[in-house]
């Protein structure tokens, strides 16, 4: 199933990250650019380090001119999130161009690709309340409701492995069909954001 595959990949980019567990640490991708794994890992990466920066910047002692070099780091990483994900689904509107699309097909609440956005935040949820369950210095209060939060997570994750499934199975099979809007996000653009149109 792609979405276990995902999640694996996911998983390797989590753990390789937390080796240093630095947001400044040099990325390398260890997958060819021709496969669908190296955007997968790409995109985790970039979700793993956005994680981190939003720890630090949540620091109340954090100087004000680092946070605002923290939150500028924060806005390209988003853009870069996003760039990812429309190239994700490029890749899943390529693989099924051939499709035969059935007449009573229907268009699905999001795409593929936005579905697997989900999925690595989520795969960065399972991993980080893992730590909390097992941390040796935290209490068994502490350990014990962060265990039922993983619980839902691992549940959550099942159900929205399914939903991925199943949405890229009707994709195959034409009885729903890929429809992909490109972002038109505004506050990145100088003719649109009125703050930086002012400043040009």
């Amino acid at each position: 199933m792609f979405s276990e595959f995902a999640f694996n990949i996911f998983n390797t980019s989590i753990e390789k990250y937390h080796i240093k567990d630095d947001v400044y640490q040099n990325f390398e991708n260890p997958y060819s650019k021709d496969d669908i794994e190296h955007l997968l890992y790409r995109k985790n990466w970039i979700d793993t380090v956005q994680w981190h920066y939003e720890d630090i910047i949540r620091n109340p002692d954090i100087n004000p001119n680092d946070a605002l070099v923290l939150k500028r780091k924060i806005d390209a990483s988003n853009q870069d999130r996003t760039d990812l994900v429309e190239f994700i689904d490029s890749y899943f509107l390529n693989k099924y161009k051939s499709v035969e699309i059935k007449p009573s097909a229907t268009i699905n609440t999001e795409s593929p690709a936005w579905a697997i956005d989900r999925l690595s935040i989520l795969a960065l949820k399972v991993y980080h309340m893992k730590e909390e369950a097992t941390r040796v210095d935290a209490s068994m209060e502490h350990k014990e409701k962060c265990q039922a939060k993983l619980n839902i997570l691992l549940e959550q994750k099942k159900d929205l492995s399914l939903a991925i499934d199943q949405l890229l199975s009707d994709i195959e099979n034409g009885t729903k069909y890929m429809k992909v809007y490109k972002q038109m996000k505004m506050y990145n653009d100088e003719e649109l954001n009125p703050i930086l149109r002012g400043n040009k």
